[in-house]
């Protein structure tokens, strides 16, 4: 069975692989939420930043990519996707079903908030603009994430009325 990977965040515009397929694909039940403190990688201990994560949500949707990883590459993609996501034990790992736009379900690996986490937090979007607004962490500024992952969105024509939000008041915050 090939592995596949499904990315609705950092994953849609720097999936750290080549990937041999892919298809704009939906996940039900869960939305794409800026509900994991980031203490490495967009922020720190002291000033934590946002990252995205799947959260459960009954009658959710979350639409990102299904990424097909080669068959050559899927041990070290794994390996490489593990590291990077599993640094800090506030995703889990876990196998979801997609539904592609050409129709196919797809069984792809996801990373999935753990909501019993001391990373996980639910803030409403003006405290997330100002908390995206001024972090930083190892892999760079807050807003590049953010503004990244908006721009991806764009260009697949997802519709995220709070991811388009928050850029445009995270913009505005910078400017003040």
């Amino acid at each position: 069975m090939a592995l596949w990977v499904f990315g609705y965040g950092s994953l849609l515009w720097n999936p750290g692989f080549t990937p041999a397929e892919r298809v704009k694909a939906r996940l039900d039940d869960y939305h794409r939420s800026f509900c994991m403190l980031s203490i490495h990688h967009r922020g720190t201990q002291d000033d934590p930043g946002l990252v995205l994560a799947l959260d459960a949500q009954k009658g959710g949707r979350c639409t990102g990519v299904a990424f097909r990883v080669a068959e050559a590459e899927e041990d070290a993609v794994l390996a490489m996707l593990r590291e990077r996501e599993l640094i800090s034990s506030a995703y889990y790992e876990d196998t979801v079903t997609l539904h592609a736009d050409d129709g196919r379900a797809i069984r792809a690996l996801a990373y999935i908030i753990d909501p019993d986490h001391v990373q996980y937090c639910q803030f409403d979007l003006e405290k997330q603009a100002q908390m995206i607004a001024r972090a930083v962490g190892g892999r760079g500024p807050n807003t590049e994430y953010l503004f990244n992952t908006v721009d991806h969105l764009k260009e697949l024509t997802i519709r995220d009325d709070d991811m388009d939000w928050l850029a445009d008041r995270v913009r505005a915050l910078q400017t003040t």
